[in-house]
């Protein structure tokens, strides 16, 4: 049984072990496959000093063992007039692979989103030759809505395409005046009849 929750700096030593093999493989993010273990943690885990107010990374964790097996972060995929959509990102653990656990992690982040006011969520980047995530991606709704040629250098496939992926979270966009500044959907202030 998986546990979600909010990552805190006592995770990253885990969060390192799931995203350093993925830098490395260079295969599905448009990382450096040199980057450090510093820069990894300004990119997945920057704390409060980071650049996007609306970033929330989760952690999803084995009930049994305590073992963080999967991470994702949440935040808006712009800002301003486009803060009502939301972008996520995933790693899990790749002995957890093929266990469920990026599908519970997805469907939790989808439910938090919705949660948080955001009335779609896109990813910008999902590399074409990742059959298991665009599979996954569209089993949970998700369409291609444009693909990038040649855009992701991939190490054995060459130029490869990033497909940009999208889906509805709710009917309607939440108004600008009602959305906080982490991103979070605010009660609508009451309003004076005239």
């Amino acid at each position: 049984m998986l546990q979600f929750r909010t990552a805190g700096p006592e995770d990253w030593p885990a969060l390192w072990s799931i995203m350093e093999p993925v830098v490395r493989a260079g295969e599905t993010y448009c990382w450096d496959p040199s980057m450090d273990e510093e820069a990894g943690r300004l990119e997945w885990l920057p704390g409060p000093a980071g650049a996007d107010p609306t970033l929330v990374v989760l952690v999803a964790v084995d009930a049994g063992t305590g073992r963080v097996l999967g991470t994702a972060q949440l935040h808006a995929n712009r800002g301003g007039n486009g803060a009502h959509v939301a972008n996520a990102s995933f790693l899990v653990a790749a002995d957890a692979g093929g266990r469920g656990v990026g599908r519970a992690l997805a469907v939790h982040v989808l439910d938090a989103a919705r949660a948080a006011g955001y009335t779609a969520m896109q990813f910008n980047a999902v590399v074409e030759t990742n059959d298991r995530a665009v599979a996954l991606w569209a089993s949970l709704g998700f369409t291609i809505v444009g693909t990038v040629p040649g855009a992701f250098l991939h190490p054995s496939a060459g130029p490869t395409g990033l497909h940009i992926m999208h889906r509805l979270l709710l009917a309607a966009p939440v108004p600008a005046a009602t959305r906080g500044t982490a991103g979070r959907r605010q009660p609508p202030q009451a309003t004076m009849g005239s």
